[in-house]
């Protein structure tokens, strides 16, 4: 197979005019093709004109020869990487895994585990995507908010209602980041994810995809069990021994994968009450921010034909001079600010896109940094006081509502009374409402000073009717479960996964971390015998 980089075609093309650039570049026929294949597709919108870029791979005959006229280095032969699952170890395992929590984390630790006959039990305090998207639904309708089933928690995780980015920067040589995509491809996700820059699926497509990986990995022997929370676990000589759900049924187990979540609150107080490992990280806060899509689009493409381009995004970030970063997170193109709350009398924010990213306005996360001296505590749990202070903050001055406020007021220190040439796009209630009197004022000035060095690279990006949206605390863990070179706690048996437990931060991330605490397991144990 050869690898061709760097085929630049126009926005107006058909997949035909990449094979037929690609062939001229290795100088064969078209006939002589056996298999072509799209790997990569970038946006080049640089030096005035904007093309489309892409990588290939084909298959040719007479491969070799071809290879040996064409030196250029971006005519390579491909290098296959391909994801394999390790072969069990022989330790007894005597009950089957336990895994807490079926975001994508949970969900891939279940899949690998599954695959390989450990027929593994998933618990979610949450509810099936059914009936989680119902339950969220009628809180951004009437705000009645479940507790259990919401934004936060539920099937498929946080990520389930947001903009399923698949983007990371965690290097990857062992082929398990194209495994997580083709797992999503296979569970029904657009194919394009697999080769895209930026890949993304969209919530609406993303709750189907969660729903066809449960059924697969029940298919395999695993089991799930919803509206179930791990309120306890015990151990013996410093391994693990029984787990507690819903504070009645307790259960052998050996196994345990904690894959809660960054909003576990109370499962994070249960962990360190037992004598679990951890300490506050850092994170970082701040609003959602809102433009008109046609702005960011404008900016971004010069003024390109919008019609064969998909949504403008952006990423920006700052290092001010008081040490402290300010950077955009979580960007959705066309996508809408959401109601993410998940305990009552606290109000958090995120932001959601559906697969088409057709909605009229941009938002993203605004977001500074915060260690733990900016917190009031010394312990694991300050980060966590430290969210909910500001999050019981932002539901008073909206009296439940999504606080909202525009850039110019935000900086005047006063309550908007109406929004400039444009208007939020928001699923839940929203209301005016003065956003300094949530945050430290160290952190809205940084705020403040990150909106202004941002226009120098998206011009009216702190124009005056920016719309403002608070509050934007659960940007990733606010504690770090410590574990071992073999992914255990200090409690044996107990291993901590994903977001929450502070070793990823997004989707792809933690589906990756899954997989390696997988891995972990399968090397040491073999599948137990009630499997």
């Amino acid at each position: 197979m050869i690898r061709i980089q760097q085929i630049r075609v126009p926005l107006r093309h058909q997949k035909e005019d990449i094979l037929k650039k690609a062939c001229k570049m290795l100088r064969c026929k078209e006939s002589g093709i056996r298999h072509f294949q799209i790997v990569k597709q970038s946006i080049d919108a640089r030096h005035g004109k904007i093309n489309y870029v892409y990588t290939v791979e084909i298959e040719v005959e007479r491969e070799a020869q071809i290879l040996s006229k064409n030196r250029l280095p971006n005519i390579t032969k491909a290098e296959k990487n391909a994801y394999c699952l390790p072969q069990a170890g022989s330790r007894p395992l005597h009950s089957r895994p336990v895994i807490a929590g079926s975001g994508p984390a949970g969900l891939f630790a279940a899949y690998a585990l599954a695959e390989r006959g450990y027929a593994p039990i998933i618990v979610e305090r949450g509810s099936d995507i059914e009936k989680r998207t119902k339950d969220v639904c009628r809180f951004w309708t009437d705000g009645s908010l479940n507790p259990n089933s919401n934004v936060q928690f539920g099937e498929g995780g946080a990520g389930t209602f947001s903009d399923g980015k698949l983007n990371t920067l965690v290097k990857d040589v062992a082929g398990r980041n194209r495994f997580v995509l083709e797992t999503f491809v296979k569970m029904g996700a657009p194919e394009e994810i697999l080769y895209v820059n930026k890949p993304h699926i969209g919530t609406d497509i993303l709750k189907r995809v969660v729903k066809n990986l449960r059924n697969e990995i029940c298919s395999l022997g695993g089991a799930f069990c919803f509206e179930t929370q791990l309120t306890a676990l015990e151990s013996k000589n410093g391994r693990l021994s029984c787990v507690e759900f819903n504070r009645n049924k307790i259960q052998e187990a050996q196994v345990l994968i904690l894959a809660v979540g960054h909003s576990a609150r109370d499962t994070f107080q249960m962990l360190e009450q037992t004598g679990i490992s951890m300490e506050a990280k850092s994170f970082a806060v701040g609003m959602r921010v809102e433009h008109p899509q046609e702005m960011i689009d404008r900016c971004q493409y010069k003024g390109a034909d919008l019609s064969y381009l998909p949504a403008a995004s952006y990423k920006l970030t700052a290092n001010l001079e008081c040490k402290r970063g300010v950077y955009s997170f979580c960007m959705c193109p066309g996508g809408y600010v959401v109601n993410a709350s998940s305990e009552e009398g606290r109000l958090a924010v995120n932001g959601m896109s559906y697969h088409a990213r057709d909605g009229k306005n941009a938002n993203s996360a605004i977001i500074v940094s915060v260690t733990p001296a900016d917190f009031k505590g010394q312990g694991a749990l300050s980060g966590v006081d430290f969210q909910r202070e500001l999050e019981a903050a932002a539901w008073k001055i909206g009296n439940g509502k999504i606080p909202q406020q525009l850039f110019s007021d935000f900086e005047k220190d006063k309550v908007s009374d109406s929004y400039g040439k444009f208007t939020s796009a928001a699923k839940g209630a929203v209301r005016f409402a003065n956003l300094r009197e949530i945050f430290p004022e160290a952190i809205s000035q940084s705020f403040i000073e990150g909106m202004h060095s941002f226009s120098k690279y998206i011009p009216d990006f702190d124009r005056a009717d920016t719309i403002l949206s608070g509050v934007e605390s659960r940007t990733s863990s606010p504690v770090r479960i410590r574990r071992d070179e073999e992914f255990e706690s200090n409690i044996a048996g107990v291993y901590p996964c994903g977001e929450g437990a502070g070793y990823a931060g997004g989707i792809m991330s933690a589906a990756m971390d899954g997989l390696k605490v997988s891995e972990a397991i399968i090397k040491k144990y073999a599948p137990c015998k009630l499997c």
